[in-house]
C-alpha cells in the first residue's frame, strides 16, 4: 500500500506542471487552473485509494480534469461577462505577447467542449482517437468538435492572424 501512495505522489508531482497549463489553456485564469487542477488530483486520490489499480492514470487524470471543467462551466456563478480590462497576464516565454493574449482571448470564447478537444488535440498532441477515448466520445465528435472549435477561434482571432501569404515560408513559396 505504502508503495502504490509513493507511485501516486510521484506522478502528481511530475504531472502537476502539464496540468497546470492544459487547466490554464481551458479557463484562461491562472487562479481558475489552479482549482481545476487541485479538484482533479483530489479525485485521482481518491479513486486510486479506492481502486487497487487504475489501467492508465495518465489518461484517467486527463479525462478527469476535462469532466471538471466541463462541469465548472455548467456552473450558473460561471456565467460571468468579461470585463473589457484584460486579464492578468504572465510574461510569454517565446513568441510575441500580443498574438499570444489575443489567442487565450479568442480561446476563451470556444465552448467548453470544443475548448476541451482543442487542448487535448493541439496543446497534449493527443490523436484523434485518444482524445475520443478520454471525453468518452465517438472519433467522429472529436472531429467536429475540433473543426468547430478551430473555425470560433479562427474568427474570434479575425485580424490578429497574420495573413496567408506571411504564413509560407521560403520553401513553402518556392513550390507554389
Amino acid at each position: 500500500m505504502a508503495g502504490h501512495d509513493d507511485a501516486l505522489r510521484d506522478f502528481i508531482a511530475a504531472r502537476r506542471g502539464p496540468l497546470l497549463r492544459s487547466a490554464f489553456l481551458l479557463c484562461g485564469d491562472v487562479h481558475e487552473a489552479e482549482d481545476l487542477v487541485q479538484s482533479t488530483l483530489v479525485k485521482v486520490v481518491l479513486a486510486g485509494r479506492r481502486l487497487d489499480r487504475i489501467d492508465n492514470i495518465e489518461a484517467y487524470t486527463r479525462r478527469t480534469l476535462m469532466s471538471v471543467f466541463i462541469s465548472s462551466r455548467r456552473r450558473l456563478w460561471r456565467r460571468e461577462h468579461p470585463h473589457a480590462a484584460p486579464p492578468d497576464t504572465t510574461e510569454a516565454a517565446h513568441g510575441d505577447l500580443d498574438m499570444s493574449l489575443a489567442v487565450r482571448t479568442a480561446l476563451a470564447e470556444v465552448p467548453p467542449r470544443q475548448r476541451a478537444v482543442l487542448v487535448l488535440r493541439y496543446w497534449e498532441d493527443l490523436s484523434v482517437e485518444e482524445t475520443a477515448h478520454i471525453l468518452g466520445v465517438s472519433t467522429g465528435t472529436v472531429k467536429s468538435q475540433s473543426a468547430r472549435g478551430l473555425a470560433t477561434l479562427r474568427s474570434a482571432l479575425g485580424d490578429a492572424l497574420p495573413d496567408a501569404a506571411d504564413r509560407f515560408t521560403d520553401a513553402e513559396e518556392a513550390r507554389l
